[in-house]
């Protein structure tokens, strides 16, 4: 069997299931989305010669991108170091280990980017250090949007026309390539990217970052800004309701990421009934059976006990205070534009 073929063992695990959710809203809810862009960086690698049987692939992660890696370096014999911080989850780093990978857990976050730039920092001297190692580079890998064509072929296949995609922001990948593709069919396309408070990925002030797998404390080069149309900004108290609405309403049991996903998919679908909306939903929310779907936990999470808002508030600029779901009017614009006041002009919403 090729290299190639053996790479592709896992490929049925990577497509979205399609959902209705009512009306005009599509879910496309992932098992695991990062196996995508994990396979797609790797087999490039390998084309490439970066990768060679049996050595080692080095990473930082914290989530899903790195029991991705896990799953494929298990079955293509690969040694896999990751370098992760105390916000991994036990039971993802107990699977981790058990899948054979070696953790390294960084507790002090740097001076500017904080826990990720100091996982990135511990990461350089690894990839220093180990000869023949290979980074993927999730964060600024052209290769992982590039992989999201697929997922747009998927859309277009199954659904014919997409009016609206709406999706969260991590490393960019996702719907920065999903749209970029889209658009190729769909130049109308309306794209809508979420995130969170204290995220610097569309210009908050850096902060902490409650809501895991959502937003970061540096800015990859994948987030393509000017593939956006408009931005959301969902609180975490927000999106644990949204998690437990999806999973009650339509027994979707996805991870807080997606509930924020949905938030904002059902709010947009319900104001444009003439739209065919798909909302991204990443991942199983089997690693927040502790936090996210446990009560006792809840109660100590800010604003939970608060009644959710129905609709988000639109503000001024991305650096203002957001103490609830937010959003602005993003236009398709660079970061440097939407932050200077550039081409704002009228604030009408378009897709309305």
């Amino acid at each position: 069997m090729s290299t190639r073929a053996l790479m592709r063992k896992l490929e049925d695990f990577e497509g979205p299931r399609l959902v209705p959710l009512g009306g005009n809203l599509v879910g496309a809810s992932f098992f695991l989305m990062k196996l995508l862009p994990a396979r797609f960086m790797l087999e490039r690698a390998v084309d490439q010669g970066l990768l060679r049987p049996g050595r080692t692939i080095c990473e930082s992660s914290s989530g899903t991108f790195g029991l991705a890696l896990a799953m494929l370096a298990v079955q293509h014999g690969y040694r896999l170091l990751l370098v992760s911080d105390w916000a991994l989850d036990r039971h993802l780093h107990r699977r981790l280990v058990e899948l054979g990978a070696q953790v390294a857990i960084v507790d002090r976050p740097a001076a500017g980017g904080g826990l990720q730039q100091a996982r990135l920092d511990r990461l350089q001297i690894y990839v220093s250090d180990i000869a023949g190692s290979y980074w993927p580079s999730q964060y600024d890998n052209p290769d992982n949007p590039f992989s999201y064509a697929k997922v747009a072929e998927q859309l277009i296949d199954r659904l014919g026309r997409v009016d609206c995609l709406i999706g969260p922001v991590g490393s960019g990948g996702s719907m920065s390539g999903t749209s970029r593709y889209l658009r190729t069919l769909f130049p109308d396309l309306h794209a809508i990217g979420v995130d969170t408070p204290g995220s610097v990925l569309f210009g908050q002030p850096s902060g902490k970052l409650n809501l895991s797998g959502l937003g970061g404390n540096i800015l990859p080069r994948n987030v393509d800004h000017r593939q956006f149309d408009e931005v959301h900004w969902v609180t975490p108290a927000e999106a644990f309701h949204a998690t437990h609405e999806l999973h009650r309403k339509h027994g979707l049991f996805m991870g807080p990421t997606s509930g924020a996903a949905y938030r904002v998919a059902h709010w947009w679908s319900l104001n444009h009934p003439g739209k065919t909306v798909v909302v991204m939903f990443p991942d199983e929310g089997h690693r927040y059976v502790e936090t996210v779907y446990d009560q006792e936990w809840l109660k100590a999470a800010a604003g939970w006990g608060d009644r959710p808002a129905e609709s988000p508030i639109a503000v001024s600029s991305p650096r203002s205070p957001m103490t609830r779901w937010s959003r602005v009017l993003w236009k398709r614009r660079a970061l440097d534009e939407v932050l200077s006041g550039s081409g704002d002009g009228d604030d009408t919403d378009l897709a309305t």
